[in-house]
């Protein structure tokens, strides 16, 4: 909602001090060059993405749509979800997170924590962590394994953040293709009245302004907030490979869970008195 309110804002700015300096905004509607130039970048982002890549974008823009959802209250209940799957290893033996592993969706442990179990991938790269840690592989080796993981999550939602990018960096030139496709068409009708020619040449002129309105003002803050987005999801992945690593190397589960704490993002890290009721609550 922020993205939506702050894209809100440009398009308001814009509309106002077009006003406010005497035009009419019925001279900014022009369907022709919406159509040339919005269909030109699409059929480009099409052309240039494999079909990966689109669907990935498909899902980054409905995620920014919805909002960021690697916010505090999510790393509270995974802290929370990470020390009751502590506590049962340290109790029952680790492998008694087989069970858990198995059912990772459906498990009433998880369910417990609504954001962490609503969370497809996180639930998924978790459960492959802790069944690293069932099979008894080394340290190391799951750590690896894991970077592995997060580098591979990373590159995928990069690639789709790139390929908006270079949407945005094409619209102003596809703009550009719509205001000389106007000047053509004015030429055309260059023996008519003069408000004919300047009405056409005003509509030219309008591509170019969509085209650079659109790219800085649209597609490129949305594209700068999916690569927020995915470098918050990417942390948050960081996060559970390092506790469930740190866990399986024989660290306490109070410390380990206070040594990975203090490597969240501020905005999002819970607080010590947070933490001390995630402890005293098991």
């Amino acid at each position: 909602m922020i993205t939506l309110a702050g894209i809100g804002i440009v398009l308001v700015a814009v509309i106002v001090g077009f006003t406010m300096a005497g035009g009419h905004l019925h001279s900014l509607v022009h369907p022709s060059e919406i159509v040339t130039i919005g269909g030109s970048a699409l059929g480009a982002l099409i052309a240039s993405s494999p079909k990966k890549v689109l669907i990935d974008l498909v899902k980054g823009l409905m995620a920014v749509l919805k909002g960021d959802k690697c916010d505090k209250r999510l790393h509270i209940e995974l802290f929370s979800l990470l020390y009751e799957l502590f506590q049962i290893a340290r109790r029952d033996g680790i492998l008694a997170w087989e069970s858990i592993v198995s059912e990772m969706h459906t498990n009433p442990l998880v369910a417990k924590y609504p954001r962490v179990a609503h969370d497809h991938h996180l639930c998924e790269f978790l459960a492959g962590a802790l069944a690293q840690g069932i099979d008894g592989a080394d340290v190391a080796q799951v750590e690896a394994l894991l970077n592995t993981e997060i580098a591979v999550h990373h590159d995928e939602h990069h690639a789709a953040v790139g390929a908006l990018t270079r949407t945005a960096d094409a619209l102003p030139g596809f703009g550009i293709v719509a205001a000389v496709l106007g000047i053509v068409v004015t030429m055309g009708a260059i023996s008519g009245p003069v408000e004919v020619i300047g009405e056409k040449v005003g509509a030219a002129l309008v591509g170019t302004f969509l085209g650079i309105l659109a790219s800085y003002g649209i597609i490129g803050p949305v594209a700068g907030r999916m690569e927020a987005m995915g470098d918050a999801e990417t942390a948050l992945l960081k996060t559970v490979a390092k506790a469930v690593t740190g866990f399986i190397g024989g660290t306490s589960a109070r410390a380990v869970l206070e040594s990975t704490r203090r490597g969240v993002p501020s905005d999002r890290r819970p607080t010590v008195k947070e933490m001390e009721e995630i402890f005293k609550a098991q």
